[in-house]
C-alpha cells in the first residue's frame, strides 16, 4: 500500500515522496515470495499472497471515522471476497457496524456481509438481517431486502423463511423499501403460479402506493393475466380493471407502464385498446421529449396489430413528423404508415427521405419494415417503395438493416408478380458491392427460384458470373449453383451456362470445383450421374419444407444407419410476433424479470414418444397440438394436455403438477371415457409413477382410430391416483397412502387437429399449379355475425389452416373480403382454399369456398368440415 508524506533527507525537506512499499516487512514478503519459484507455479496462490495483505492492511481502516475511507473499505472487502477463514475475522467489525446507529454504515456493512458469508454463517446472522428488514430507516431496510434478493439465488430456502419480515415492508412508507420488498416476495413465491396470483390479487386493492412498486405491480398483474389465458381460461379478463384504474395514476411512468401492459395483452379487445389509446394520445402532445417518445413506440407496436385503434392518434402523430428527435419523427411516420390510407403514401416517404441519414440503423429497420406491410396493403404503389427501397439499399449500414430491406424487397416480389422483373434487378446490383457473404449467398439463391421465371432470364447471368470471380468461396459456391438452376430451367440458356460453368472447374475451392463437375454431369446427360427426375428435382427444385425447421431437425439427427428423411421435417412454423423476435437472446434480469416458460416444440414431442416402447411402433407423428388446460387457474392440480396426432392413432400427453407442498402423488394416472368418440378405442396408456410437489410430470394415454381418417369426438377424462402426506421439514413421506380421482375437464378432437398451418409465399402460383378441374366450389351462409373479421376468424379455426399474405385482416367498415388460406392435410396432403366473404345490412354472412388439393377426397373432405361446421 502506498504510504504517504516521506521525507528524503534533510537537504531536500520539501520533497515529498509516495513509497509504495512502505510499511511491507522484507522478511514476511520474501518468505510468501517463494512460491514464485515453485516448479510449478500456482496462479491462484500468487495472487492470493497479494490479496490476503490488501485485505488485512484494509480490515485495520475500520477504526477510521472518516465516511469516504469507510465506504471504500467495504467497496474493498466486497471485491476480494476473502476466504472463509478471512471472513470469520471481519463478521465482527461488520455486525458492530450493523448494530451502530450511523445509517450509512449499517447498510452497507449489511450488504458486504450478505456478499461474503456462506450458509454456516448466514443462519447464524439470519435474525439480525430479518431485523434489518423491519429497521425504521429506510436505507437499512432497503439494503437487508436487496441483499436478500441476492441470497435468494444461493440459499432460497433461508430466505424463504423472511416472508413475514418482507410482508411488513410492502406495507411501508418509503417507496423503495416497497419497491424491493414487492419484488423479494415475488421472487419468493416465483416457481408457485398460485401464490403468485394470489399475492397480485391481494396487491390490486390499493395498498401498493410508490410509483416503482407499482410499476412492478402492474408487471406482475400482466404476467399473471398472461398466465391464465396460457392455460384456458378465457373471458373477462379478472386483474383488467387494476390495470384500467393505474391509467389514472397521478405519476406519469405508472400511466405508461399500465398502458404498455395493457396493448400487450394477448388477445387485447378494441373495448380494452380505448383507454390506453386515449392516454397515449395525450402524452403525444407533452412538452416533455421522453414522454412523447414512450407514447408513440408504443402506439407503433400497436399498430402493428391493431392499426384500426391508432387512426383516432393520426393527427397528433402528424405534427411529430416534424419533431426535433428524430427517432420520435421516425416512429411517428412509420406509424402513420401503417394507419394511414394509400393517398398519404408518397408525402410520408417523401419526409422520411429527407432525413433517413440521420437516424440510427435501429430505427432505419423500423421505417423499412413499415414500408414492408405497407406493400402488402397497397400493392399498387410498389413502383414508389420499391424504388425508394432500392435507393436506401445502396447507402451505407449495418448487416441487420440491410437484410431487412432485402426482405422487404424479396417479399414484394413473392406478393406482387409485376414488381419481379424491376426487383431482382435492383438485388442483382446490390450484390455488385455488398460485403456480407449471408446476403449475397441468399440473393443468388432467391435468383435461382424466380429468375428462370421471367420473361428475360439472360439479363441476370452477367450478374451471377460476376460473383464467380469477383468474391469469396462461399459465394462463388453459391453462384455456380444459380447458374446450373438457371440452365436446368431455360433450354435456351443451357449451351451458355454450360460454357460458363466449365470455367469454374479450374477454380482454387473445392467446393466450386465439385458443384461445377456435378452440375455439368448432369446438364450434359453424363452416364457417370444418376440424372432421373428425382435427382434433378432434389438438385434445382425448391424445399417443400421452411429453411429453420430443415436447419433443426439435421441438427438433432443422430448419425445411424438410417438415412435422413425430409419428410421428417416438420412444415409447421410458429409464428412469432416482431417483438418477441427482437427480445431473443436479451432475457429480463433483476427486479423485473418474468419467469421463463416451459420450452417444447415438434421435435422435441416426436423424440419422447418414439423413446416410449409402447407408442414407438406407431409411425411418423404428424401434428403435436398446443397445450389445452383441463384444470382451473388456483386448484391443488394443475393438468394440461397436448393431443398428438399420427395416422391410425393419437396420444394424449397429460402434463400433471402437484400444487400442494405437503402431498406427495403415486400411481398417477388419467382414466379416459371415449363413449362420446365412437371410433376410436383405447390402445395403451403410461401411468406416472410420482409426482412431488412443483415438479412437472407426464401421464400417456393412446387411442387407435381408422388410418387417415379425421375422425372427431369426445374423451371425458378422470385422475386416480395415490396420495401421501409429507413432512415439510424433513422431505419425508409417509408409508401408507390413499386413492384418490380428481375430474378434469372434457378433451375434444376436432378437424383442425387433422390440418397443419404450413404458409406459402406465392399464393397465386401455388394455386395456379394445382390442377383447376380438381377444384371444389361451394356457397355457405354464415349467419349473422359483429363483422366480417368474425366471421374470417371462426373458419381459420373451424379449418386450423395458415392465412396468407395478410388477408386475415379486414378494412374497417368492408362489406365484402377474399380470405387465402393453406395448409397440410393429415397424409400430407397439400390444401389451398380461397374464401370470399361478404355481409349484408342486416349482418347475414356469406360465404363462397374454393378449394384445390393435391388429392380430390381432401378437397371434399375440406367442405364437409364446413357444412358440419
Amino acid at each position: 500500500m502506498a504510504q504517504p508524506l516521506v521525507k528524503k533527507d534533510d537537504d531536500h525537506d520539501d520533497e515529498l515522496e509516495y513509497s509504495p512499499f512502505m510499511g511491507i516487512e522484507k522478511g514476511a514478503v520474501l518468505q510468501e515470495a517463494r512460491i514464485f519459484n515453485d516448479s510449478q507455479v500456482d496462479p491462484r496462490r500468487c495472487s492470493q499472497v497479494e490479496a490476503t495483505q490488501v485485505f488485512f492492511s484494509v480490515t485495520k481502516l475500520f477504526q477510521s471515522e472518516d465516511t469516504g475511507l469507510r465506504r471504500m473499505v467495504y467497496l474493498i472487502i466486497k471485491e476480494l471476497s476473502p476466504s472463509p477463514d478471512e471472513v470469520i475475522m471481519v463478521t465482527s467489525s461488520l455486525v458492530k457496524d450493523i448494530n451502530c446507529n450511523i445509517e450509512m454504515y449499517k447498510a452497507n456493512a449489511i450488504r458486504v456481509l450478505c456478499r461474503i458469508i456462506d450458509e454456516s454463517l448466514l443462519t447464524h446472522f439470519e435474525r439480525i438481517l430479518k431485523q434489518a428488514i423491519v429497521d425504521k430507516n429506510p436505507v437499512v431496510s432497503s439494503a437487508a431486502l436487496v441483499s436478500g434478493l441476492h441470497l435468494l439465488k444461493t440459499y432460497p430456502e433461508i430466505i424463504k423463511k423472511w416472508n413475514d419480515e418482507v410482508q411488513q415492508g410492502i406495507h411501508s412508507r418509503s417507496s423503495l423499501v416497497q419497491f424491493h420488498a414487492l419484488a423479494l416476495t415475488h421472487q419468493i413465491r416465483l416457481n408457485d403460479r398460485l401464490a403468485v396470483s394470489k399475492l397480485v390479487g391481494s396487491l390490486t386493492s390499493g395498498s401498493v402506493r410508490a410509483p416503482l412498486a407499482q410499476c412492478l405491480l402492474i408487471r406482475y398483474t400482466s404476467q399473471v393475466i398472461r398466465d391464465m389465458s396460457n392455460h384456458g381460461q378465457s373471458g373477462e379478463r379478472p386483474l383488467y380493471e387494476f390495470l384500467e384504474s393505474c391509467l389514472r395514476h397521478r405519476t406519469e411512468m405508472v400511466i405508461l407502464e399500465a398502458a404498455r401492459a395493457i396493448t400487450e395483452l394477448d388477445g387485447v379487445t378494441s373495448r380494452e385498446l380505448t383507454p390506453a389509446i386515449t392516454v397515449l394520445q395525450l402524452f403525444l402532445s407533452s412538452p416533455r421529449p421522453v414522454l412523447r417518445f414512450a407514447a408513440v413506440r408504443t402506439l407503433n407496436k400497436v399498430a402493428m396489430t391493431h392499426p384500426m385503434a391508432v387512426t383516432n392518434c393520426n393527427i397528433d402523430m402528424e405534427s411529430l413528423i416534424s419533431d426535433q428527435n428524430r427517432s420520435i419523427a421516425t416512429l411517428a411516420i412509420t406509424t402513420l404508415l401503417k394507419t394511414g390510407n394509400e393517398s398519404s403514401v408518397e408525402r410520408l416517404m417523401k419526409q422520411i427521405t429527407n432525413f433517413m441519414s440521420d437516424i440510427a440503423d435501429e430505427f432505419k429497420t423500423v421505417v423499412v419494415e413499415a414500408i414492408r406491410s405497407l406493400c402488402v396493403k397497397f400493392p399498387l404503389k410498389y413502383r414508389f417503395l420499391m424504388t425508394f427501397l432500392s435507393n436506401v439499399l445502396r447507402e451505407e449500414g449495418g448487416f441487420e438493416y440491410k437484410r431487412a430491406i432485402v426482405d422487404s424487397i424479396v417479399t414484394i416480389i413473392r406478393d406482387i408478380p409485376d414488381a419481379k422483373e424491376s426487383g431482382l434487378l435492383h438485388l442483382c446490383e446490390f450484390i455488385e458491392d455488398c460485403e456480407f457473404t449471408y446476403l449475397s449467398t441468399q440473393i443468388l439463391h432467391f435468383l435461382g427460384i424466380e429468375g428462370p421465371n421471367t420473361s428475360d432470364p439472360s439479363k441476370y447471368i452477367r450478374y451471377i458470373y460476376n460473383r464467380v470471380h469477383l468474391e469469396n468461396a462461399t459465394v462463388r459456391a453459391a453462384a455456380v449453383s444459380t447458374l446450373a438452376k438457371f440452365g436446368f430451367m431455360v433450354e435456351s440458356l443451357k449451351p451458355r451456362i454450360t460454357v460458363l460453368l466449365k470455367r469454374c472447374i479450374y477454380d482454387s475451392d473445392d467446393e466450386v470445383r465439385d458443384r461445377a463437375t456435378l452440375f455439368l454431369s448432369v446438364l450434359g446427360g453424363d452416364d457417370t450421374v444418376d440424372t432421373d427426375k428425382d435427382s434433378k428435382e432434389f438438385l434445382f427444385g425448391s424445399l417443400e419444407v421452411p429453411l429453420v425447421n430443415m436447419e433443426t431437425s439435421l441438427k438433432n439427427y443422430e448419425p445411424s444407419e438410417e438415412v435422413f428423411d425430409i419428410n421428417s421435417v416438420p412444415k409447421e412454423v410458429k409464428s412469432q410476433p416482431l417483438a418477441e423476435k427482437k427480445a431473443q437472446g436479451k432475457k429480463p434480469t433483476g427486479l423485473g424479470a418474468l419467469p421463463a416458460a416451459p420450452s417444447s416444440g415438434f421435435d422435441g414431442y416426436e423424440k419422447l414418444l418414439s423413446s416410449i416402447p409402447e407408442f414407438a411402433a406407431f409411425g411418423k407423428l404428424f401434428k403435436s397440438s398446443s397445450h389445452v388446460e383441463l384444470t382451473e387457474a388456483e386448484t391443488e392440480y394443475a393438468v394440461n394436455v397436448v393431443k398428438h396426432i399420427f395416422d391410425s392413432h393419437v396420444v394424449f400427453q397429460y402434463n400433471c403438477t402437484n400444487t400442494i407442498p405437503e402431498q406427495l402423488l403415486e400411481r398417477v394416472n388419467v382414466i379416459v371415457d371415449a363413449s362420446e368418440a365412437e371410433e376410436f378405442s383405447e390402445a395403451a396408456s403410461k401411468a406416472l409413477n410420482s409426482l412431488p410437489y412443483d415438479s412437472p410430470g407426464q401421464a400417456f394415454v393412446a387411442f387407435e382410430k381408422p388410418a387417415g381418417v379425421p375422425a372427431v369426438g369426445k374423451f371425458s377424462n378422470t385422475l386416480t391416483f395415490v396420495v401421501k402426506e409429507v413432512d415439510t421439514s424433513t422431505g419425508e413421506a409417509e408409508d401408507d397412502g390413499v386413492e384418490d380421482e380428481y375430474q378434469l375437464e372434457d378433451l375434444e378432437i376436432v378437424a383442425a387437429d387433422y390440418m397443419v398451418k404450413v404458409g406459402v409465399s406465392n399464393f397465386r402460383n401455388a394455386w395456379e399449379s394445382m390442377d383447376e378441374e380438381d377444384e371444389h366450389v361451394d356457397e355457405y351462409g354464415l349467419g349473422q355475425r359483429e363483422s366480417l373479421g368474425e366471421a374470417i376468424k371462426a373458419v381459420i379455426d373451424l379449418l386450423g389452416m395458415q392465412s396468407c399474405e395478410g388477408t386475415e385482416t379486414v378494412p374497417s367498415n368492408a362489406r365484402s373480403h377474399t380470405c387465402l388460406l393453406s395448409g397440410v392435410y393429415i397424409g400430407n396432403v397439400k390444401v389451398l382454399v380461397r374464401a370470399q366473404f361478404g355481409m349484408d345490412s342486416t349482418k347475414e354472412i356469406a360465404m363462397k369456398l374454393a378449394v384445390r388439393a393435391e388429392d380430390v377426397s381432401v378437397a371434399e373432405a375440406i367442405h364437409e368440415i364446413v357444412a358440419n361446421g
